[in-house]
């Protein structure tokens, strides 16, 4: 399995495509297919009938996918955009690190 540069919760900026600079929380990372769900980001109209989860059917709106490599994580510290990379500490645990300033975003 391929290690991802940004997990559940992250907040992310969009980097490339129609979304572009807009940020928001991933809500699921989809690893099989490397692509993300972006709160509030990529809606899309679905159009379904009525059923027993959805008695009144219609128009629904929800966020659609977008490529891994079209977000990046932001860097606490300066608010921007940055790429990330993995350390080990000293006590043997792995962090994830941004590159842009060297912030520690969380332990892996």
């Amino acid at each position: 399995m391929q290690k991802n540069h940004v997990k559940k919760g992250d907040i992310v900026e969009v980097i490339s495509g129609k979304e572009r600079g807009k940020r928001g929380k991933v809500l699921q990372v989809l690893t099989e297919e490397k692509k993300v769900l972006v709160e509030k980001l990529n809606m899309i109209k679905r159009h379904t009938k009525p059923s027993q989860v959805n008695q009144q059917g219609g128009i629904l709106e929800r966020e659609g996918k977008i490529h891994i490599s079209n977000v990046l994580p932001i860097d606490p510290k300066t608010s921007k955009p940055s790429r990330v990379s993995r350390k080990k500490l000293e006590d043997g645990s792995s962090v994830r690190v941004t590159k842009r300033s060297g912030e520690i975003l969380d332990t892996i």
